[in-house]
């Protein structure tokens, strides 16, 4: 095997499909990736797989010679973000692969191309969706799953399509998080219900969402291993989904408020982040709505205390509730709107955090941030 391919255009292939290699992979192979180059077509392609996660894109190469050979993907990744920016020429000689830029000569050791698992095979495309509101969507969602290992079904985003309409799903059993979107499915009757790692959901939306189109493979259901596939331009990329019953939590969603409350996204981010200061880990901030403004309160007797005052349009009794600040914070950061509502019925019960453009505009309830209260001392 022999080619030549420009440094930027190889650095990013490479990072692209190592970024999920396991840091402890179980089979020394599995550290690889795998380049294999077609004369034919002028392309190499890239793959790596864990047995959960499979990556592979296909780039433009001037290919001397084709072939296949596995080197430590990591170490690959790091050599061709380094290299100076000229072309980079690739061998395979016996049992190295020798990569030459400029005057920079490395020389990596092949890993055995047989013990390489094979690559599974994604679903059928079954429609598309906008990058960009996908990479939102996933992030606003993925931050309410769980990143323990006590309930591995909580670690994951959960999808459902109806149609155009799709669904994304997650919680810890403290917050969750759910928004709602369409999308572009090849069949109008198109119905799919599945359970996605938030882990490679995150950093696959993050990867995929520049890309004007995301087509999504969902396969049918007992197909396909329990894979769901994702591609844009040249790059794929394959998931197994989580096995199990996710918690029927949609029941979490209050059916009416009795008190909302109208806030500048901004000042309230930035008034919980000073006011949190003082708090102690796992300590909560309580929020009194009262008199056309939240007052942001942390600590307690004798310990170092902090308060703040942010303006609100505020309807209905004054309530006082209390927090996690990170939780809190977390959803203030997902709504991506300049105002935010905070709807509640009482202080022992969930709150309902949604964003809206304009302070006397309605609640964009496309996505809802639930959060469970915290008992304080009063």
């Amino acid at each position: 095997m022999k080619f030549r391919v420009e440094r930027d255009t190889l650095a990013d292939a490479v990072t692209w499909v190592a970024r999920g290699l396991p840091a402890r992979p179980p089979v020394p192979v599995l550290a690889g990736v795998l380049l294999s180059a077609d004369a034919d077509a002028g392309t190499i392609t890239l793959s790596a797989f864990d047995y959960e996660v499979s990556a592979k894109v296909s780039v433009e190469a001037d290919v001397e010679e084709g072939g296949t050979v596995l080197v430590l993907g990591r170490l690959l990744a790091d050599i061709s973000r380094n290299l100076p920016n000229k072309p980079i020429e690739v061998a395979a000689t016996g049992s190295k692969v020798e990569v030459s830029c400029g005057s920079s000569r490395f020389s990596l050791l092949q890993m055995p191309v047989g013990d390489y698992p094979s690559l599974p095979v994604a679903p059928e495309a079954s429609g598309s969706i906008d990058g960009q509101a996908f990479t939102q969507a996933v992030a606003q969602v993925s931050i309410a799953a769980d990143r323990g290992d006590t309930l591995p079904i909580l670690t994951g985003v959960r999808v459902e399509i109806e149609g155009d309409k799709m669904t994304l799903l997650a919680t810890d059993r403290y917050r969750l998080a759910m928004r709602e979107l369409t999308w572009r499915p090849s069949a109008t009757d198109t119905s799919y219900v599945g359970l996605i790692p938030a882990r490679t959901l995150s950093e696959t939306a993050r990867a995929l969402g520049a890309s004007a189109s995301v087509d999504l493979a969902l396969g049918s259901e007992g197909s396909n291993d329990g894979l769901i596939g994702f591609e844009a331009g040249s790059r794929r990329t394959t998931s197994r989904l989580l096995d199990g019953e996710y918690p029927k939590v949609t029941s979490i969603f209050p059916t009416s408020s009795e008190t909302e409350a109208v806030i500048s996204t901004h000042e309230l981010v930035e008034a919980v982040k000073r006011v949190s200061l003082v708090a102690e880990r796992n300590t909560p901030v309580r929020l009194r709505f009262a008199d056309g403004q939240v007052t942001i309160e942390a600590g307690t007797g004798e310990d170092a205390q902090a308060s703040e005052a942010v303006g609100a349009e505020i309807t209905g009794p004054e309530i006082e509730i209390a927090f996690n600040p990170h939780f809190l914070l977390d959803g203030l950061g997902a709504v991506g709107t300049p105002f935010s509502r905070l709807s509640f019925t009482q202080a022992s019960r969930p709150a309902v955090l949604s964003g809206q453009e304009d302070e006397d505009g309605e609640a964009d309830a496309s996505y809802r941030y639930v959060l469970m209260p915290v008992r304080f001392a009063n």
